[in-house]
């Protein structure tokens, strides 16, 4: 279990930064990947992505090519949901944030660095993301040198964060606010 009856919120709340903090450092941890929900333009979008990092303001950072169809959506509508899973705690956690992108600034540039190798490909294929091909081959087509200029970090300013932890019939819940600087309200599951 992630968290129990018996804990104050202010130590739930230590507990799930703690461990959405190992996710983003830990490759093995379920918290490095979550699901990215967004409204796209004929509704709800949701994909999985890496949590590349989580700064000390409690931000995510999130990798991607700027012509991804997320970023259109994040341009279009900035509130995201991040979904984490933990199978071995049974516990959920739902982060509404506020989503910034950021490319070609110091952001990216200082993310970019950190890209080594045959990963930064990821990031600068020839075709854009979402290209209709008719071989499958077509997607692993890069230029020689590889750059920045398609390479955008999704950074997600959190609202709310809400816990689920499963637990047969006594399930609890519980909503961390921004406005309510953190402290925690319990919720019937």
């Amino acid at each position: 279990m992630l968290f129990s009856e018996k804990e104050l919120p202010s130590e739930i709340w230590q507990s799930l930064v703690h461990e959405l903090h190992r996710g983003s450092l830990d490759s093995k941890h379920p918290f490095r990947y979550s699901n990215l929900a967004t409204i796209g333009k004929f509704g709800p979008e949701i994909r999985t992505v890496v949590v590349r990092s989580i700064n000390k303001n409690f931000e995510f950072y999130i990798f991607t090519d700027s012509r991804s169809e997320k970023v259109a959506e994040i341009t279009a509508n900035p509130s995201a949901t991040l979904h984490f899973y933990h199978p071995g705690k049974r516990a959920q956690i739902r982060i509404k944030a506020k989503a910034e992108i950021h490319r070609q600034n110091d952001l990216s540039e200082a993310f970019w660095s950190k890209v080594q190798g045959d990963a930064q490909k990821a990031y600068t294929s020839t075709l854009a993301p979402s290209t209709p091909i008719s071989d499958p081959n077509q997607g692993f087509d890069w230029p020689e040198m590889s750059d920045d200029r398609f390479f955008a970090v999704l950074k997600f300013i959190p609202k709310t964060v809400e816990a689920l932890q499963l637990n047969g019939l006594r399930h609890l819940r519980i909503l961390f606010t921004e406005k309510e600087n953190w402290e925690g309200q319990w919720l019937v599951p």
